[in-house]
């Protein structure tokens, strides 16, 4: 089951000077953690030899002089750990009987040790969900009345082994809550889509995210599932570890480029520390229809990252196994859809990408047809005046010659 796999970037609303790129390249170069043009990449499955089949998927990026781990787990709540080395030669070690203990530190290393660059993790805690029926202001926050939230902890989830497509390097974690008296997912499912990619390219369909073989991308599906309210909105609490006292940083771009995501001038990441370091990359804009298009585009809100100490996160043990249980956790809601214009009630639909990976995060250059646009736009003027000017020097050419009399 293996593949192989392709880069770029972007800091806050403007690029960076020479002097700091100049600067990033000499402080990352040694650590190998730029991107690289090519990587191997396989998709694998930890089997747990100890008892019944758990999700651990491990998705390993081999580069000339680095490794990019990303390990995926829907024990507890679904998360990811992410881990970068600087070395092609880095392996996952899993302890299953620590692992599945209650005290798992330890139970999940990347060995060696000394050759990890850069770590950290995302934890998708919670399914959200809002009565927006009597909300008008679409920035309200939160966006109407919450309902008790799914815990992802308490979700049951799928055989990951039957949904992995070594052909798209590609698997898909679908889940429902185990207990379920009100039957609100008997024909429901959530669904986390995870895919690592080829070479440098964009998805077919939008928002059509940029992305690299030093990136991973996510996809979230919630289809079928029953809403509690008429005009419900839904959302996901995603937790992530801080890096020392402080919260990562969202930072937001802006461009005049729509031609990817149809109506959508911005992008939105969050950044672990200084670049290059990790990130995570969205668009904020989730669709209520398959395929997505602008007739079912949604407005997507991310609140502002907080430390999450006042209510306990559902725990996930790949995080406590690799990181310990010393961590300090932020958390922050990404809510999708507004009181007005589609939702969710339409075809009971919702979908939302994200992009997860270490270096510089890709970032969108003026796309084709923009360029030809522009190039037409300030071209013609000029092509015009010169067009005139020739045509003004022939006909004077031609009617200034002297002409004799016969």
């Amino acid at each position: 089951m293996r593949g192989s796999v392709e880069h770029s970037w972007g800091w806050g609303h403007s690029a960076p000077s020479p002097l700091l790129l100049l600067t990033l390249f000499l402080f990352a170069a040694p650590f190998g953690l730029l991107g690289e043009k090519t990587r191997q990449v396989s998709l694998e499955v930890i089997p747990n030899w100890l008892g019944p089949v758990q999700n651990l998927l491990h998705i390993r990026a081999v580069g000339t002089n680095s490794t990019l781990h990303y390990i995926w787990s829907s024990l507890g709540p679904l998360a990811v750990v992410l881990v970068a080395t600087n070395t092609p030669h880095s392996t996952l070690s899993v302890n299953w009987s620590r692992l599945l203990s209650p005290e798992p530190d330890g139970g999940l290393m990347v060995l060696p040790k000394d050759s990890i660059q850069f770590s950290s993790a995302l934890v998708f805690t919670r399914l959200l969900e809002f009565d927006s029926t009597n909300v008008c202001d679409t920035a309200a926050k939160p966006p109407g009345t919450p309902y008790p939230p799914y815990s992802l902890a308490d979700f049951s989830w799928n055989n990951i082994t039957d949904s992995l497509d070594p052909a798209t390097l590609s698997a898909t974690f679908q889940g429902h809550p185990m207990n379920d008296p009100t039957r609100t997912f008997a024909n429901g499912s959530l669904a986390f889509r995870v895919q690592a990619f080829s070479r440098s390219s964009r998805p077919a369909q939008p928002p059509r995210l940029l992305h690299t073989a030093d990136t991973c991308q996510l996809e979230v599906a919630l289809v079928g599932a029953s809403p509690r309210g008429n005009r419900s909105l839904f959302g996901l609490e995603v937790a992530t570890l801080g890096q020392g006292p402080d919260c990562p940083s969202v930072q937001e771009q802006h461009s005049i480029d729509d031609e990817y995501a149809p109506a959508v001038f911005q992008l939105d990441q969050l950044l672990w520390g200084s670049l290059p370091s990790g990130f995570a990359q969205w668009r904020p804009v989730a669709y209520s229809q398959k395929p997505g298009g602008r007739e079912s585009a949604l407005p997507c809100q991310a609140s502002p990252l907080h430390p999450a100490l006042a209510y306990p996160l559902p725990q996930s043990p790949i995080v406590r196994a690799f990181f310990g249980s010393q961590n300090n956790f932020c958390a922050f809601n990404v809510t999708f859809g507004a009181s007005t214009g589609p939702g969710y009630w339409d075809q009971h639909y919702l979908s939302w990408s994200m992009l997860l990976g270490v270096g510089f995060p890709p970032v969108d250059g003026l796309s084709p047809l923009v360029l030809g646009i522009m190039a037409v736009a300030l071209g013609a003027p000029g092509l015009m005046l010169l067009v005139g000017g020739l045509v003004l020097l022939l006909y004077h050419k031609k009617y200034s010659e002297y002409q004799s009399i016969n």
